[in-house]
């Protein structure tokens, strides 16, 4: 079954990126449910983030009163050859725009570009979300054009003005990325006539680590939820977990942050998938609501 948190718009197309920890916290007066408790009292948590990444949701999660249980189902690694970027970071003033699709993308690149010179002012930034334009950010770009509308992915940021046809046109983009991922972006924009290239600067991986002690808690049904941010996390999980511990890991409550993770959670028979808000701050929205309306119907 595919739901919605209480109060989440009908409108599905929301992010699935990759988040960063160390951002701002909640306000202090959030996360209080019923009786002032905190929201996730007593609530056991999984949070697949990689593990450089979990931090920020992990100590929201305690912070409201909740376990997080930190097992990291994506693993990020320096791109196989390095050659590419490093071609890209001493010609970067020829391209017109430069698209990072995840906060990875850009502190990879980024921190190969701006140590061999300044980002040049000519070159647009674009990104995805706002996590990611933290973390162009941080190097000193300043001119990022992002999606309008609350959506935030390739399709919505191909709806801004920039990437139009009549705009981008012999334009040359370079597209930052993993080693992986979808050819939306890239194919859309050369059919409108751009002059793509795609830049690999990280890749992803499945991490090794022992399954054994989540699959003990899945067994015991003391997972209350699991979080995931993208369609090859989830799978990444539901290998890691393995068949001994499938109907368990299926049965629980599932939040993503993406109607395509929703529906690929469906067609691998996870029996709830909870669609979120984008990002930290999205998911614990969609927990809290969740958890909440289960204290209220008591």
């Amino acid at each position: 079954m595919t739901r919605r948190p209480p109060g989440r718009p009908k409108d599905g197309a929301v992010n699935d990126m990759e988040l960063r920890s160390g951002e701002q916290s909640s306000p202090p007066s959030a996360g209080r449910g019923a009786g002032g408790r905190p929201s996730l009292t007593n609530r056991r948590i999984v949070v697949t983030r990689p593990a450089e990444q979990a931090g920020k949701l992990a100590r929201e999660i305690e912070a409201r009163g909740g376990s997080a249980v930190r097992f990291p189902v994506l693993a990020i690694f320096d791109a196989a050859d390095p050659g590419p970027l490093q071609a890209a970071a001493e010609r970067i003033d020829g391209f017109d725009i430069a698209v990072f699709v995840s906060p990875n993308a850009a502190e990879k690149a980024l921190s190969v570009i701006t140590a061999r010179h300044p980002w040049p002012a000519r070159v647009v930034a674009a990104a995805m979300g706002e996590t990611s334009v933290r973390a162009i950010a941080r190097f000193g770009v300043t001119h990022i054009v992002t999606p309008d509308g609350g959506r935030f992915d390739s399709e919505a940021l191909l709806q801004r003005p920039e990437f139009a046809a009549e705009a981008i046109r012999d334009k040359r983009v370079a597209i930052f990325r993993g080693d992986s991922g979808r050819e939306l972006l890239g194919e859309t924009l050369e059919a409108r006539g751009a002059q793509v290239e795609r830049i690999p600067c990280y890749r992803r991986g499945r991490p090794d680590i022992d399954a054994a002690p989540l699959r003990d808690l899945l067994g015991m049904r003391a997972i209350d939820a699991l979080t995931v941010t993208s369609s090859e996390g989830l799978r990444n999980l539901a290998a890691m977990v393995g068949v001994a511990g499938e109907a368990a890991l299926k049965a629980a409550p599932l939040f993503v942050a993406h109607q395509r993770i929703a529906e690929e959670a469906r067609q691998m028979g996870f029996a709830e998938a909870v669609i979120t808000e984008p990002g930290d701050d999205g998911l614990l929205a969609g927990l809290e609501a969740y958890f909440g309306a289960m204290e209220t119907d008591r």
